[in-house]
């Protein structure tokens, strides 16, 4: 017999998420701020550049420093979407950004989204960890029923991302947006609390240090786990 999921019952609005300090193992989290301009500018300097900005709805890559000082000046100064900077915390290097965004304490709904790992987290113990801090925060801490996750639907990358840290395919919008010129339609895909347990136990089970070889690998992939 297939497992049941408890959800949540008797409603009680979520906190609102506040600019904090999120550590983990690999990653942590900080409020973004203008002294991780620098690193985030080296983004816009790489050879991937263009690929790694595309699906971004409104972000081209930065010049110079004073270009992403720019941008994040501007972020500083709305609540929604709340920025947090990824960095390494053995060299103190800025590895890229996220945010929690389309906030609705009232019914418990946030997402994630405006995420740019650059490519020393891309596909690392440091991304899936950023992932977790911030969906632990979300369920664990401020009381969101429904984490959401929306991407291009032709960004595939995202969109593999998306399953493989245990998000549901909801569906798509189509004609959802006008991006850059073009049609975007936007595929969507959520956790909800009720699964929420069991995910973190799995995230917890990969993280740890029996999983991860001496070089920064894992054993057994994440599937294994959430499965």
């Amino acid at each position: 017999m297939a497992e049941e999921l408890v959800y949540s019952s008797n409603m009680q609005p979520a906190l609102s998420p506040s600019h904090t300090t999120l550590t983990g193992h690999y990653i942590r989290l900080e409020p973004l701020a203008l002294r991780h301009a620098p690193d985030l500018a080296l983004l816009g300097q790489h050879p991937d550049a263009q690929r790694m900005f595309r699906y971004l709805p409104s972000d081209e890559p930065p010049q110079s420093v004073a270009d992403m000082e720019q941008w994040i000046s501007a972020k500083l100064q709305a609540s929604d979407p709340l920025f947090f900077a990824c960095v390494d915390p053995s060299s103190g290097q800025t590895y890229g950004r996220q945010s929690l965004m389309r906030i609705v304490p009232e019914h418990g709904v946030i997402e994630i989204g405006n995420i740019l790992w650059g490519p020393a987290m891309a596909r690392s113990r440091q991304s899936t960890e950023a992932f977790f801090l911030m969906a632990s925060y979300v369920f664990d801490t401020l009381g969101y029923r429904r984490f959401e996750w929306k991407c291009d639907a032709l960004n595939e990358p995202s969109r593999y991302a998306a399953v493989r840290l245990g998000f549901q395919f909801e569906g798509l919008f189509r004609q959802h947006m006008w991006v850059k010129g073009r049609n975007r339609d936007t595929a969507w895909y959520s956790i909800l609390d009720g699964e929420w347990q069991k995910l973190r136990n799995g995230y917890q089970r990969w993280l740890s240090a029996d999983n991860q070889t001496a070089a920064g690998q894992q054993r057994e992939r994440l599937s294994a786990f959430l499965a």
